[in-house]
């Protein structure tokens, strides 16, 4: 059949299994968004605010549901907008096409209005990128974008298609996708003898799960594989819901501001198991101090992780649900009495607990155990970036993989709220919670009006400091005191701010208030904010400081100002 260009992008997308795109018309994608148009029954399309809500709402998307996510936005600004969230995208291997227009290919290079080399810009932050100058490529190009978001290591791809692309016509064959080239390893019986060994001799085994194992649906085989060795797990920030976290194996996160029982069992262990982790150095923290008792094993789809960060002693690259499921199908069970009775006694000794100055104050603790406890822990939680980010992944008990929505590489304040949106419209059953600090809500809150526009039923639950409460952190720690621009004063009223973009508005200013206040946000089918007001002193705990002994966190900060 003959189609335009943008006809072609728009069934090369229905081929993909594609049923939403979000992203911000322009001039130089008015075609495709006259395709969309004639489209709209296959596809949905999701107006945002600003094209980085848009990139971050596909980024969501992608996370909380397994599939790629598809963003598309005009040439010039409208794609430089797209930079962060694409940026976001590729540190946290998420899958993501995102499709820009540009200039007609003969305006290319003349500095023609809203001209700007897009591929040059997000050469380093995505996997790959195309610019389509023929017509006759351009379902090939949209169907490798695609294999390439989704094979491997996950990761953003753009495709820059100039206007006239999309205008021209050319007969399209469409074709059956075809998902039989799953890349799993190269993980010979060698491999597996190695690490088989090296389990028989552990007496303290460790295993630390990262966002491989909710990238490869690895859950069910990790749960198998550490109740044979009987180890306990710590999970990156990525990795929360990879395991469960109400397992009793299950230690909490590790590394910066892991539990006191991570960082205690790190360093006491004689077998470290990385899952599908890259070991950053916010985990590492020092690296002569970490694991030093230990051979350290690391499994991953990515031979570039290997070594990159820390020295391992054994590694076997490739799907980790793929390798799990071989190891699992040879290893012995294991019983290690000793080494969990001590994880157990660690557990007991330090848990995570925030100090209350009166009955009445109002602690994110005491919110988010609530909120776990009215969800019973099977919302998606997604976060800002900053203290209530370490916070969500502290006290919320998540369960399932893709619970957890979150900017960890890049951090990016300003993403949760976009993401919330995303992961709302991949999951309409389910109960999607942004959780926020008064921060980085500034940022992008104005993808209210895309929450209100579209009735997307997310709540934006959101700590009200009136401080950049991380940043306070360490400048009451590392740097005298002295609170350069971290205190807000913007006496931004929330409430009224909700009413103004349509959605109910509730504040929370004593303890007494939280459970009402949650259950009658649960209980709504609309879009929900809830300012929580909490003292600008509250701090995460523990905290490793930047380059310091995983094992010699600060578990108390003293407050005489």
């Amino acid at each position: 059949m003959i189609l335009t260009g943008a006809q072609v992008v728009i069934e090369c997308l229905i081929e993909q299994g594609v049923d939403t795109v979000f992203g911000y018309p322009g001039g130089s994608v008015l075609n495709l968004y006259d395709a969309l148009y004639e489209y709209s029954g296959k596809i949905n399309h999701i107006l945002t605010a600003h094209e980085q809500g848009a990139a971050h709402a596909a980024d969501g998307y992608a996370r909380s549901s397994g599939k790629t996510g598809v963003v598309i936005a005009t040439s010039g600004p409208g794609a430089t907008n797209l930079v962060t969230g694409i940026a976001t995208a590729y540190m946290d291997s998420v899958p993501m096409v995102a499709i820009t227009g540009n200039v007609s290919v003969n305006l290319l290079g003349l500095d023609s209005f809203q001209e700007v080399d897009i591929t040059g810009i997000t050469m380093p932050i995505t996997k790959h990128n195309f610019i389509v100058k023929d017509i006759a490529k351009l379902a090939d190009t949209m169907r490798q974008a695609f294999k390439i978001a989704q094979s491997g290591r996950p990761g953003p791809v753009l495709v820059d298609i100039p206007k006239d692309i999309t205008a021209q016509k050319i007969e399209f064959e469409p074709t059956q996708i075809y998902e039989d080239d799953h890349y799993y390893g190269s993980v010979t019986g060698d491999d597996i003898c190695i690490a088989l060994d090296l389990l028989e001799h552990a007496k303290r085994p460790f295993v630390y799960t990262g966002g491989g194992v909710v990238s490869s649906g690895a859950s069910a085989a990790v749960a198998k594989f550490v109740n044979a060795i009987d180890a306990p797990v710590a999970s990156s920030l990525m990795g929360q819901g990879g395991f469960d976290n109400t397992d009793a194996r299950y230690i909490g996160m590790l590394g910066m501001h892991g539990t006191m029982t991570a960082s205690l069992a790190v360093t006491e262990c004689d077998l470290f198991i990385g899952i599908g982790t890259r070991f950053s150095d916010r985990v590492i923290c020092d690296i002569q101090s970490f694991a030093p008792n230990a051979k350290i094993m690391q499994i991953d789809i990515d031979p570039a992780e290997i070594n990159k960060n820390i020295p391992v002693a054994h590694q076997l690259i490739g799907d980790v649900r793929y390798i799990l499921d071989k190891l699992n199908t040879v290893v012995r069970q294991k019983q290690h009495t000793q080494w969990m009775e001590q994880i157990a006694t660690w557990k007991e000794m330090y848990p995570l607990y925030m100090e209350q100055t009166d009955e009445e104050m109002v602690t994110p603790q005491y919110i988010l155990e609530t909120l776990d406890e009215l969800t019973k822990g099977e919302a998606i939680i997604s976060t800002e970036v900053g203290q209530h980010q370490m916070w969500a992944a502290q006290f919320y008990n998540f369960k399932h993989p893709r619970q957890f929505v979150s900017s960890g590489g890049l951090g990016t304040m300003g993403y949760g709220l976009g993401a919330a949106l995303g992961a709302q419209v991949a999951n309409p059953d389910k109960q999607v919670i942004n959780i926020a600090g008064d921060g980085s809500f500034h940022m992008n809150c104005n993808e209210l009006v895309t929450a209100y526009k579209h009735r997307i039923p997310i709540i934006e639950l959101l700590f009200n400091n009136n401080v950049l409460g991380m940043v306070r952190q360490w400048q009451r720690l590392f740097y005298g005191k002295r609170f350069s621009q971290t205190t807000l004063d913007r006496n931004t009223d929330y409430v009224k701010l909700a009413e103004a973009y349509h959605l109910t508005g509730y504040r929370i200013t004593k303890k007494s208030q939280v459970r009402e206040v949650l259950e009658k946000a649960l209980a709504a089918k609309s879009p929900v904010l809830i300012e929580c007001v909490i003292d600008k002193d509250i701090n995460v705990l523990p905290m490793v400081p930047a380059g310091g002994a995983i094992n010699q966190p600060i578990l108390k900060i003293e407050i005489d100002d």
